[in-house]
């Protein structure tokens, strides 16, 4: 029998940097904890906050603690829609040029310049798990939900899930991490079953080369991968302008 992987549906949180806490709750302020979650050493505070958008605006969005160094917001598609933003989908801390809003909390309000993503669907497992599904850090995956009992009259969704990031870490607990909007999309829930059942076209690689090329860019793309460029490796300027332009470069 195939293994299979616990579902861990992500709503809307935030991560906040111990400065904007304070700018927000009051100075010296500490996060409450109000329940532990699936990833060791975090946790889901009792305070929330309100999010402005453009359109509109999200309220009672839930911290997640510990604080981190950077702020950070992962809302779903549907919640963009709604504070009238365009997020980029990226994985949890790269936020270079991601999107803002502003954040009023009971003791003050902050201009968040960027730090707002839709969180690009990922499984989080540990180096002896990643040997059991014979996968590695950063892999891409194609998943699919281990069918359920359903109602009398009701069929499954069956959604199959291209382009899932693989990360392991020591400290991680098996799990797979999608937003509300992709969930609901599937009707999956907390502690559902999924499996990896291949491996994405979408994948990324290092490129062993001291000189990386415009053609090797162009390589890349076709592929529908990405390069990580490797230290002291020297890149084109031909192929640096392309891989800029099309986000190929990790």
């Amino acid at each position: 029998m195939s293994l299979t992987l616990p579902v861990g549906v992500s709503n809307r949180h935030f991560h906040l940097a111990q400065s904007d806490l304070e700018r927000l709750f009051g100075s010296g302020y500490q996060l409450t904890k109000l329940k532990d979650i699936s990833q060791k050493g975090q946790f889901a505070a009792q305070e929330t906050l309100t999010v402005l958008g453009p359109k509109g605006k999200l309220e009672n969005v839930r911290l997640v603690g510990p604080t981190r160094g950077q702020t950070q917001l992962e809302i779903s598609r549907s919640d963009a829609i709604i504070l009238g933003i365009n997020p980029p989908v990226r994985y949890s801390g790269d936020l270079k040029g991601s999107a803002g809003v502003r954040l009023v909390g009971p003791k003050g309000e902050l201009e968040l310049k960027e730090g707002v993503i839709i969180p690009q669907r990922h499984v989080h497992m540990s180096p002896e798990d990643a040997k059991r599904f014979e996968v590695r850090d950063r892999d891409r995956a194609v998943i699919a939900p281990v069918p359920k009992m359903l109602a009398a009259g009701s069929e499954d969704r069956a959604v199959i899930f291209d382009n899932v990031l693989i990360r392991v870490d020591k400290n991680f607990v098996l799990d797979f991490h999608l937003d509300t909007d992709e969930a609901n999309a599937a009707g999956l829930v907390n502690g559902d079953k999924v499996r990896i059942v291949g491996k994405s076209s979408h994948t990324e690689a290092t490129e062993h080369k001291k000189l990386i090329t415009e053609n090797d860019v162009r390589r890349a793309m076709m592929q529908k991968r990405r390069i990580k460029v490797p230290a002291g490796a020297k890149v084109t300027p031909a192929a640096a302008e392309l891989a800029k332009a099309h986000k190929v470069f990790i």
